[in-house]
């Protein structure tokens, strides 16, 4: 019998799977559903509410993102206390012990056979569905869809936006440009985050692995933790990721 059940929330949704634009929109972290298994881990409801559980407000932008652009979106709907879908699940930090200084009891002393029932039951069948996705395109250009904390471990972080990259840099940069010339917006390059083959996964594995232009945008969350927010920045990208695709070319 595997980790879920046939009643509990599917691992992952798929928007416009036809969608005629060549972005691929995925959102690692846009839910925070915890297996009926595994009871609460240990956590709390407030905490469950944080940024450790999942990526606040980054489900709705790539909602409304995905039907502005007419482009397919997945989105994962486990939390990333379970597996992070954006780490190597032979990582510690795939299912950590320990998230912003709060400590996951469900996690500690987790085994090798609780560690491989997390992934087969929600990091493989995901990461399958984006391949299959991948290979089956005629064009991908591969857009993580991510948000952050306005402060980390009582560390303010002033940028608004950032755009995140490792061997290719061309798409994020290009957004980046288009961000500043917005005006009144911050925006970080590789911060607060890097993109690297070890603090990630589907960047280096489905975009660069597959030679694909890509990029990673991070929004800080208090922008995007209500409905206005969420429909005031997927319109912004909505508008400016086309161009940003414009200027590669």
């Amino acid at each position: 019998m595997g980790l879920l059940q046939a009643d509990e929330p599917p691992v992952y949704e798929i928007l416009r799977p036809d969608g005629a634009s060549p972005f691929l929109l995925t959102a690692d972290h846009a839910g925070r559903a915890i297996p009926r298994a595994l009871g609460d881990l240990g956590v709390g409801p407030e905490d469950m509410e944080r940024h450790i559980a999942w990526d606040i407000g980054i489900a709705g932008v790539t909602r409304r993102l995905s039907a502005a652009l007419d482009a397919t979106a997945i989105l994962q709907a486990y939390s990333r206390l379970v597996i992070d879908c954006n780490r190597q699940p032979h990582w510690a930090s795939a299912c950590p012990e320990i998230s912003e200084a709060t400590p996951i009891p469900g996690n500690i002393g987790l085994d090798e056979a609780g560690r491989a029932a997390r992934r087969v039951a929600i990091f493989d069948p995901y990461h399958g569905a984006i391949g299959r996705m991948i290979a089956a395109r005629p064009r991908t250009v591969y857009v993580a869809m991510h948000s952050f904390t306005p402060v980390y471990l009582d560390q303010a972080r002033p940028m608004q936006v950032a755009v995140l990259y490792n061997r290719n840099p061309r798409l994020s940069k290009a957004l980046a440009s288009l961000l500043r010339d917005e005006g009144g917006l911050v925006v970080g390059e590789n911060a607060p985050y890097r993109v690297s083959d070890e603090s990630d996964y589907g960047v280096p594995v489905h975009a660069e692995g597959n030679g694909l232009d890509y990029l990673e945008i991070e929004i800080r969350q208090d922008l995007i933790a209500d409905e206005a927010g969420q429909v005031e920045w997927a319109a912004r990208l909505a508008r400016l990721l086309p161009l940003a695709l414009e200027a590669l070319a």
